[in-house]
């Protein structure tokens, strides 16, 4: 579902220019398990910090100003009005209806004030998990959204991911959306995922997220992937998600082409409380090769991303084919795909494939201390067919014997 909303920037200009400045699982295993990467926390912020006291500002710059663009109703503020502490953990930011400083806005004198807080200049991500707990708030009018905006600024060729974005008039529903050069405002990429049972955001906090690897962006709540992008969705059009930094963006905005305006139902003040944003990384986030019998590597055959393509041993080349990135959340990726487990097989003599990361126990890898590299749902190790070294030799799943077709080594 493509969001139905228009350019949504703010104070770019400004804010480019502050840039150039500065810039069913199975038994375990008896066997010590580790990660193929280490897990590196690049950015955190827990927000703890007494009751009323402001954002870390060695982390968070707060932007100031209203935002024609989208005909939002709200200006930004600094300091602590609309954007503090509560003293229990959370970053809590408000939307009042309000203007005690005689703001004026595109529209006239402002209607509302609210905060929007970036990390432009103190930390950029390139790659890996980024999230955010948070409870989000209701009502007719509101938009709050977690996001990131490539470097340097020059929308949309610079790039927009949208972690997570609601309209208030969608309490059940979020959005996640990429934005790129010609597929950007109401144009741009995405899709929505909705609570079950007529359940509302707004009720309690949900944990928003994307893994980021090169040529892929998958989307998560709770842990729950509903979405992925790759460069094959753009249609030709050139991805921009790869090879450059993004920054944080958090705020929470009133009224908008998208959201509409506040309306007589809508109850003021409204908060975005922010448990924590996080972002983390592997050591192999760029991809590195695997290799196993013969020293040869596990390859998608063909360099094909398509569903479906065979993983074999090859002779090892280099190539994309053979970059795989090995990722906290159990996954194994290559070319934009996940290494999957045909039909969902938990049977020895069950093939591996690429196929779309789905979250699936399928798609779900234990890299171990003794070079093995296990399904968790199978509890069966990757193996090359009958400990053959040949050039094409078919990978697939089978019951951990220790033998040389079943280790590997990453990197």
């Amino acid at each position: 579902m493509v969001s139905p909303r228009l350019l949504r920037r703010c104070l770019l200009t400004a804010l480019s220019a502050a840039l150039v400045g500065s810039a069913a699982v199975g038994p375990a295993r008896a066997q010590n398990t580790a990660p193929a990467a280490a897990t590196v926390t690049t950015f955190s912020d827990t927000f703890d910090g007494p009751a009323g006291s402001a954002v870390d500002s060695s982390k968070w710059t707060q932007e100031t100003g209203d935002n024609v663009n989208n005909h939002e109703r709200e200006y930004y503020t600094s300091g602590t009005n609309n954007a503090a502490l509560d003293g229990q953990g959370h970053l809590v930011i408000t939307a009042r209806k309000e203007n005690p400083a005689g703001y004026q806005c595109w529209y006239g004198s402002c209607q509302y004030t609210s905060a929007r807080l970036n990390t432009a200049g103190k930390f950029n991500a390139q790659y890996g998990h980024v999230e955010a707990r948070m409870k989000i708030p209701r009502g007719q009018g509101m938009w709050p959204a977690f996001w990131m905006l490539g470097t340097p600024v020059n929308w949309p060729d610079s790039g927009e991911i949208d972690v997570m974005e609601n309209v208030g008039f969608e309490p059940s529903t979020v959005h996640g959306t990429i934005h790129g050069p010609g597929y950007s405002g109401s144009g741009g990429i995405g899709a929505a995922y909705s609570l079950p049972n007529g359940q509302a955001f707004a009720d309690a906090f949900h944990t928003f997220a994307v893994d980021w690897a090169p040529g892929s962006i998958t989307w998560s709540v709770d842990g729950n992937v509903y979405e992925r992008r790759t460069p094959a969705d753009l249609g030709g059009k050139t991805w921009v998600f790869d090879n450059k930094p993004f920054f944080l963006i958090l705020n929470l905005a009133v009224g908008g082409y998208w959201p509409g305006d506040p309306d007589g139902s809508t109850q003021f003040p409204q908060t975005l409380v922010v448990d924590s944003v996080s972002v983390t990384t592997s050591d192999n986030a760029a991809g590195v090769p695997i290799r196993g019998l013969a020293g040869k590597c596990v390859d998608a055959a063909g360099a094909n991303s398509a569903n479906g393509t065979p993983v074999q041993l090859y002779d090892c080349n280099g190539t994309a084919a053979q970059n795989w990135t090995v990722g906290s959340d159990g996954t194994i990726r290559a070319l934009g795909k996940c290494l999957d487990v045909t039909d969902n097989g938990t049977a020895d003599g069950s093939t591996v494939q690429l196929w779309d990361c789905t979250g699936g126990p399928n798609q779900k890898w234990s890299v171990t201390g003794a070079h093995d590299i296990v399904n968790t749902q199978a509890n069966k190790c990757l193996d090359a067919t009958g400990n053959n070294s040949a050039n094409g030799t078919r990978l697939q799943i089978w019951s951990c014997s220790g033998g040389a077709n079943q280790k590997w080594t990453v990197g």
